[in-house]
């Protein structure tokens, strides 16, 4: 099917764009009443994401309502380790949590890798109604976790601020590590892959907890992974998002990628200098929305100025937080398209 908005696709190749495309990371979800009303419907989170009609009709309310360039497929990036014989739980207020987690060479012989893409079918199949719904309109975003990200919930079992567990499994026994990681970037791979033939135009790899590594530990236990999967995937454009990694934009720049997705904490022009020949996306900070209008619209401006309007797709530099007003949202949706 033609997209009648292509911007994201062609700014991501790199290729010139008449103006800047932009997105939010979490556009889908708690900032809309529109959202809550269905995550009501559906009882919890999970069951929200794993019923493919709910999932499709979140994935494209922000198409409708906030104009955004794109839609991203709501889901979770622990649908992995689910589908490969971990599953887990979502705690009001707490976060995910997984009853069993990963702590020996035997863990991880029970993981199913061979067919853990079966279980995901709830995630192609809202895919399926997302495409055919959009119908062109704007692209359609896919995505994973990256592998290390994954081993962190995989090991560690919940969320942490340190993950201490899951880096103490790297000092001990790298052995495990490295084949529990390898396991998931397998998975990945075949999984995203999938998420191309269901219609996602291009893919994002999110490195959430990348920041709580030494660059030293991040070559050894994170890029080589992400790499992997950056060569693998040649079917559509691929973002790396690494939150908190600043010291490896470099490294990763160097990966097959096509995007290199910034947070607030990483210096535009370094940047630029750092990656020179990729796209780059990013990078509001998110609390910047909390501000008036006429602050969100100065601070979008010098944020595209530092940018420039080619090779560049508009986002924050991390998830919108739930508290934000959707007219805010608007209004820096809206400073984008107008620059």
């Amino acid at each position: 099917m033609e997209l009648k908005n292509d911007l994201i696709i062609r700014a991501a190749k790199g290729q010139e764009v008449e103006r800047v495309p932009v997105w939010m990371m979490r556009q889908a979800g708690r900032i809309l009443p529109e959202y809550r009303k269905v995550r009501e419907a559906a009882g919890s989170f999970i069951k929200l994401a794993t019923t493919p009609e709910m999932a499709a009709e979140v994935t494209i309310q922000p198409v409708d309502i906030l104009g955004v360039d794109a839609a991203i497929i709501f889901s979770d990036i622990l649908v992995v380790p689910e589908a490969m014989g971990l599953p887990y739980e979502m705690i009001e207020a707490k976060g995910p949590n997984f009853p069993t987690t990963i702590q020996s060479h035997d863990d991880l012989k029970g993981l199913n890798t061979t067919s853990a893409i079966d279980n995901l079918g709830y995630v192609f199949d809202a895919l399926d109604i997302v495409k055919k719904e959009l119908s062109g309109r704007v692209p359609l975003i896919g995505f994973a976790g990256a592998p290390f990200t994954i081993f962190c919930y995989m090991v560690e079992g919940k969320g942490s601020k340190t993950f201490s567990k899951a880096k103490k499994m790297m000092f001990t026994d790298p052995e495990l590590s490295h084949s529990l990681l390898q396991k998931i970037t397998d998975t990945t791979i075949t999984y995203l892959k999938t998420q191309i033939l269901h219609g996602a135009d291009l893919v994002q790899i999110f490195d959430s907890w990348a920041g709580i590594l030494s660059p030293q530990q991040y070559r050894e236990f994170s890029l080589p992974y992400i790499s992997q999967i950056c060569d693998a995937i040649n079917e559509a454009p691929v973002t790396v998002f690494a939150k908190g990694a600043f010291f490896a934009r470099e490294e990763i720049g160097k990966t097959a990628c096509n995007t290199v997705g910034l947070d607030w904490n990483m210096d535009i022009e370094e940047s630029r200098k750092l990656i020179p020949n990729k796209t780059l996306q990013g990078n509001l900070d998110p609390c910047v929305l909390y501000a008036s209008f006429g602050e969100i619209e100065k601070q979008t401006r010098e944020m595209i100025k530092a940018f420039g309007t080619q090779k560049y797709i508009a986002n924050l530099g991390h998830g919108v937080y739930p508290d934000t007003d959707p007219e805010k949202v608007k209004c820096f949706i809206e400073t984008v398209k107008s620059y």
